[in-house]
């Protein structure tokens, strides 16, 4: 049986997927029902935005809700690519290439942005 790297590429795209699915509705609900009055005004206030930005488990949260749709969008990318006819090995190892890269760029940067400064 030959080696492969798909389970490493289709885990984060997998994860990514039910993250954009699930996770995102709610967040995008939960700022509407705030601007239109039906949550408190306090529930997302810079106050309670910085604790959860401060604390372990809300840094992960966040990771975890920024960044893995990001991969999951890269991996939808190179595809959507393919069928639209980057099929030549070069062609499609730039692409791979430059989707999943640009996927690791920003995952770097979301933690160097979440990483605790002196």
């Amino acid at each position: 049986m030959a080696r492969s790297n798909k389970p490493i590429i289709w885990l984060p795209f997998a994860a990514g997927g039910t993250v954009a699915a699930f996770l995102l509705p709610a967040v995008m609900l939960a700022v509407l029902l705030v601007s239109l009055g039906a949550l408190p005004a306090d529930a997302l206030s810079h106050a309670r935005m910085q604790a959860l930005v401060v604390h372990p488990v809300g840094k992960l949260a966040i990771l975890v809700v920024l960044a893995l749709p990001l991969w999951h969008a890269a991996h939808r990318l190179r595809m959507t690519l393919q069928d639209l006819g980057v099929r030549r090995s070069g062609a499609r190892r730039l692409v791979a290439r430059l989707c999943y890269g640009l996927a690791a760029l920003a995952t770097i940067a979301l933690l160097y942005a979440l990483l605790p400064t002196p």
